[in-house]
This record gives C-alpha cells, structure tokens and sequence, in this order.
C-alpha cells in the first residue's frame, strides 16, 4: 500500500519528470491487472520498455522509478545469441511472431514481449512480408529478346501504327479485404458474399491514349478473342496496322483466329508474350488497379450492383484518371532472373 500511495504521488506531483510520471502510470496499470502488452499499447510503448520497467520495481521499489535515467533497454541477448536468432528466422522462415518469441525462451531463457521481439527483428535486418510470386519457369534469353523487339518496334511504329496489350480478367462477385490503415482499437470486418458468379472480362489497352475495348462473355475463347480484335477494328478506323500483344493462351493460338486474321491482311499483327512472362504484360496492372479501386474492402448487396460498378471502372473512372493510372500502368519492362530471389522450396 505505501508503495502505491509513493507512484500515486509521482504520478500527481507537477514537478516531476515526464519520464519518472510515464514510469509510475505504467506501473499502477500493472497492479490494476492490466497485461504488460495493454499497458505499452495505452502508452505508446512497447512491452519490453514496460517489463524491464517492473523487473527494476521489483528490485529497487520506489526510489529507482523516481530518480534512475531511463534511456532505453539495452538487447537481453548478446550478439552471439543475435546471430543465432537471425540463422533460425532466416532458415526456419517463421509466419509468426509467437514462434520467434517461443524458441528464444526456450534456446536462451530470455523473455520477450510481442512488441519488443518486432523491434529487435527490425534491428536485426527482418521485415515482415510475404513472398512476391514469381513464375517457376523465367527465360531469361526470351525474355530479353522480346523487350529488344518490343522497344524496336516503338521506335520504328508508323504515324497509322498502334499498339495494344490483350488480357481476360475473371472478377469474382466475392468481398477482397485488404490491408488499409484502421485506428488500432477498432475490429474491422468487410461483409462477405456467398455469390458464386464471376464476370469474364476479355480486354485490349492502349497505353499511349488509355482506350480500353472489352468484350464480355460466358467464356473467354476463340471466339471472345475474334470479337474483341473486331472492336479493335472499329475504334480504330483510320489506323493502317494494329499491333496485339496477347500471352499464349491456347483461344490466342486457336484455329478459328488464325484464319480469321488471314481475312485482315496486316491490319491486326498478332505479337506472343514468352511463356510464363505476365509481367511483360502491362494490362495485368490494369487489373490490379481495377480491383484496388472497385473490389478491395468493399461489399456489393447483390451481383447486378457489382457487375454495374466493374463496367463503370472500364467505362468512366480508366478515361477519367488515366493519367493518374498511366503512372502505375507502365511498360518499364525488366528481365525477372531467378538468381535475383530467394527461391523458396
């Protein structure tokens, strides 16, 4: 009691330091029943501050909250025991926090708060992210050769000349949480859907002007595929020769396009992407701004609301804000190497 009745008075007392007031609340929170991880989060500190905080309470009482000069805990585990932590997380590749805290108090006997374990994983070069998915087939020699021929023929196109990427995308009428920035008390949930439907959405774009033509079917197929290079035809009367890049899906190389395309002459030249090359494909990054701006954390009461608000992406926001969008949606092509990662087995 006199204890408490000594930090109640540090706590109160005007003329005491920040730090020796910040050290006492901590400490009184503590005696209420509050966990050490509740009493960092209400303070802005992390538990480990607040551990080593009672552990030195525990030692030396009153006297060390009100007159020692805190000024950070220094590491609990030495630098060899650093390394070895670093060896685990780096070859043990943890999905969590909870595992890294649990074999260091099991390897070293040192206790560590959720809080105080993120900082020193930080310290130690970690981040906490996932994997970027990368194709498990990249030729690099393919890869090169069609970035050369693609800037040789911007280099070369003629003033009748264009150029489009070709893509299908497949919405799904289902809610996408995503990460976003919520204040840290709150529980955010987005309502999920049961819906099973899914629009298929066969697409060319133009990066120099932003002009998208799609084509919306049950199937994407040969015959979507024909459809949507007879839009291309249409929207582009004046122009001499179209140029297509399209990946190598199996409609792209149907029959049934071949010879539809011998009926053209050279207005439409198809151009294959490498196998397995999708970041060679800036319309993949329309996509990815499509779902960030019309299905991330958002719910559609029913399927008709969802499939209006995709169109209204293609058809009002992409001519809206392209220029905004041309800043994400680029064809800075690179050649993604294998040897560049960590392949994870």
């Amino acid at each position: 009691m006199a204890e408490r009745t000594a930090l109640l008075a540090l706590v109160g007392r005007q003329s005491e330091t920040h730090g020796a007031a910040r050290r006492a609340n901590a400490l009184l929170l503590l005696d209420k029943g509050w966990s050490f991880e509740a009493v960092a989060e209400a303070l802005f500190l992390d538990d480990s501050t607040v551990r080593a905080w009672r552990a030195a309470f525990a030692l030396d009482g009153v006297a060390v909250v009100a007159k020692f000069d805190w000024r950070g805990q220094s590491c609990n585990l030495t630098s060899d025991q650093q390394a070895k932590l670093a060896d685990f997380v780096d070859r043990r590749l943890c999905r969590s926090t909870a595992e890294i805290i649990a074999w260091t108090m099991l390897r070293f006997g040192v206790t560590y708060g959720r809080s105080g374990m993120i900082k020193l994983l930080d310290r130690l070069g970690f981040d906490y992210r996932k994997p970027k998915p990368l194709p498990a087939i990249a030729d690099e020699a393919a890869q090169a050769a069609h970035i050369a021929a693609y800037e040789a023929l911007l280099n070369s196109l003629g003033a009748r000349e264009v150029v489009y990427f070709i893509d299908a995308v497949h919405p799904e009428y289902q809610s996408r949480p995503a990460f976003g920035w919520f204040r840290r008390a709150s529980k955010p949930a987005i309502a999920s859907t049961s819906g099973r439907m899914r629009m298929n959405v066969h697409g060319a774009l133009n990066l120099e002007t932003g002009h998208f033509v799609q084509v919306e079917k049950l199937t994407v197929d040969a015959q979507s595929t024909i459809q949507l290079l007879q839009k291309l035809l249409y929207a582009n009367p004046g122009v001499h020769v179209i140029h297509a890049y399209v990946d190598n899906a199996r409609y792209h190389h149907a029959r049934a396009v071949k010879q539809w395309l011998k009926t053209q002459g050279v207005r439409i030249r198809l151009h294959f992407l490498p196998p397995y090359c999708p970041h060679l494909n800036p319309i993949e990054r329309l996509w990815a701004a499509m779902h960030r701006a019309v299905t991330h954390n958002q719910y559609y009461p029913n399927a008709d609301e969802f499939r209006v608000a995709i169109t209204t992406f293609f058809k009002k926001t992409l001519p809206q804000k392209w220029r905004t969008l041309r800043d994400q949606i680029t064809d800075n092509f690179r050649v993604v190497s294998h040897k560049d990662f960590r392949i994870l087995a």
